[in-house]
């Protein structure tokens, strides 16, 4: 009977602590949908600097003007060094996505200087001096950090007249693969080529094309927002909630010793004068 006892309050304990991380699940899923939790750099704490009508004072010029604390940076030069001798393929991504290169190249290098920044060895060591882009290969892969199911929805969407992420029967077949291919090796293959980025560049400009269309169904145009284009590119499709006033945000990055979100730094490199003579806003 004690033993019976014993069982049957271990029985009651183990109810209660379920019932107590039920109400918590419950109570933080809540206060997600009413943005009551506040993760440190996860949305940006500059919003009331995205409405300056893009009057960032950010100029790269040789007349003295003032130029951003992160293009002085060993990566800003690196990625603009890649980005320079890339510009044609990034070019061909762009106008296969149907979008700006320079909205494209903010969430690549987003992906990059994160990457950068927690592995301030590997880049001087090895990307710096032998400068290329960081492969991803954990949970994201390529040097956009993409996802092969994200690509896979991307594809998807593509083809679907009624998803809300939708853009026409004229991008139907943009991403389409060969007969007979092993579909996800193939999709792999494509976001991991080292030789040959081009594939990286046009998934990232489709993504964000593809939640420009999401946001003008819904009545929230977001189209050229580079803060928030970046920000739901870090963030993925799940999280792409359309709203008023969107806020930028995302992981945050360090670049020179400055945290930045996605958004912030998208929103800095996209006004600034860097690349513009190649990349034009």
């Amino acid at each position: 009977m004690f033993k019976n006892k014993i069982i049957r309050n271990i029985f009651r304990y183990l109810l209660y602590l379920f019932a107590i991380i039920g109400f918590i699940f419950v109570a933080v899923f809540f206060a997600m949908q009413l943005d009551l939790l506040k993760v440190k750099g996860s949305v940006s704490e500059r919003n009331s600097y995205f409405n300056l009508n893009n009057s960032v004072n950010i100029q790269n010029t040789n007349t003295g003007d003032v130029v951003a604390d992160w293009a002085k940076t060993a990566e800003w030069n690196l990625l603009k060094e890649v980005f320079t001798r890339d510009q044609a393929i990034i070019k061909k991504a762009g106008e296969d996505a149907g979008i700006s290169p320079r909205l494209i190249l903010s969430g690549v290098m987003g992906e990059q200087l994160r990457f950068f920044g927690n592995r301030r060895e590997s880049f001087k060591g090895y990307f710096e001096p032998l400068k290329i882009l960081a492969q991803l290969s954990k949970f994201s892969f390529g040097i956009a950090g993409l996802k092969p199911e994200t690509v896979k929805l991307i594809e998807e969407h593509l083809k679907d007249p009624n998803s809300k992420f939708y853009l026409g029967s004229e991008m139907e077949n943009v991403t389409d693969y060969p007969e007979g291919v092993n579909l996800d090796t193939e999709r792999m293959n494509r976001i991991t080529d080292v030789k040959n980025p081009y594939w990286s560049y046009l998934y990232v400009g489709l993504y964000m094309r593809q939640v420009e269309a999401q946001w003008e169904r819904a009545g929230y145009p977001i189209t050229g927002r580079p803060e928030i284009l970046a920000t739901l590119y870090n963030l993925g499709f799940n999280r792409s909630i359309p709203k008023e006033n969107a806020a930028a945000g995302g992981a945050t990055i360090n670049v020179g010793g400055v945290n930045y979100t996605f958004g912030d730094f998208a929103y800095e490199f996209y006004y600034s004068s860097e690349l513009t003579d190649i990349f034009p806003q």
